[in-house]
């Protein structure tokens, strides 16, 4: 176990050294336990196999404040997706008990700004925290393409694109535009989702799935809160990023800022027929299903038995991540 302290009582003081300190071509499952404090690093994880395990009952926060409007020495903006301050670009990774943060602000004043770009198969995050304000959460793949221009810039941006299974366990993330955005088939189990207050009409979008046509699962919510201190009726579910768009909300409590609508189309009307968002069992002061849009759907209890997690990933009914050795790591 490689151990990361900030008062140099542990092998490294940065997180990233830590990661760079792990041969290429080890081939076994790496674990870098990090002790309380605040790490201000924009961090690049490209090796597989790997946990960051953050203090028991302390706070472990990696924070950088990077965003999509940032000027560079050429002239251009930064961009999205570039604008992370975790990159996480490899399989087979854990992390547990960290606080990933963008500190930019507002998108209102620095446009989007990701707190972790997750571009992998089989990553996991447990009792993890997300905070930021436009695009907080984005997991890869990228699209095929941009909607305007030919490049989306960022790290990833070229690479081949394969869609990827993330897993989010007690978590909380917390944004206010497009907050939970991308391709990837992502599960969020007992998590809290938190809308910001922008104190506009409308406040927020808390998805925009850019799930690749033919997939069978994009974005799946099992027995989360959604929470605000926003006015009523004022935040979206959320809208297509692509037009193959998948989101489901199955058993979730929702406060009173979720609009009676649910659904936006994007000012798209073609994609409410290619769209695919599905609610089960919805409660709360915001989980009234009668007004949902048209072209949403709400689920039987029948229909909803798909929603689980050894249907989603495609595993036993004892599932609780991919590895067992690890949640043996991570429990102890």
């Amino acid at each position: 176990m490689i151990v990361v302290a900030k008062d140099g009582t542990g092998d490294f003081t940065l997180i990233q050294e830590a990661v760079n300190s792990i041969p290429e071509d080890h081939s076994g499952h790496s674990t870098i336990y990090i002790k309380e404090g605040i790490y201000q690093e924009k961090l690049v994880i490209t090796k597989s196999n790997l946990s960051l395990i953050g203090e028991a009952g302390k706070k472990v926060v990696i924070s950088y404040g990077d965003y999509a409007r940032k000027p560079l020495p050429n002239g251009k903006e930064m961009g999205t997706f570039a604008s992370y301050t975790v990159l996480i670009a490899c399989n087979h990774f854990v992390a547990n008990n960290i606080v990933f943060e963008n500190s930019a602000g507002p998108g209102s004043k620095v446009g989007q700004a990701v707190a972790v770009y997750a571009d992998g198969d089989e990553l996991e995050f447990h009792h993890c925290t997300f905070l930021g304000s436009q695009d907080t959460l984005f997991t890869g793949p990228l699209p095929p393409k941009p909607i305007e221009g030919d490049r989306f810039g960022g790290p990833r941006d070229g690479m081949e694109r394969k869609v990827g299974r993330s897993y989010f366990k007690h978590c909380y993330i917390e944004g206010d535009v497009d907050f939970i955005f991308g391709s990837a088939t992502s599960v969020f189990h007992q998590c809290e989702i938190h809308s910001l207050n922008r104190y506009l009409n409308p406040n927020g979008f808390i998805t925009a799935a850019s799930t690749p046509e033919g997939e069978e699962y994009g974005y799946v919510f099992i027995d989360c809160r959604l929470t605000s201190a926003a006015a009523a009726n004022t935040v979206y579910l959320g809208r297509p990023w692509r037009d193959f768009a998948k989101t489901a909300f199955i058993h979730c409590w929702m406060d009173i800022h979720i609009k009676a609508e649910g659904w936006h189309n994007w000012e798209k009307s073609h994609a409410e027929s290619t769209t695919l968002y599905e609610e089960f069992d919805s409660y709360g002061p915001g989980g009234n299903m009668e007004k949902r849009e048209k072209w949403s759907k709400i689920l039987s209890k029948e229909e909803a038995e798909k929603y689980q997690l050894k249907h989603i990933f495609h595993v036993d009914d004892n599932w609780d991540g991919w590895d067992q050795q690890r949640r043996k790591e991570i429990e102890e």
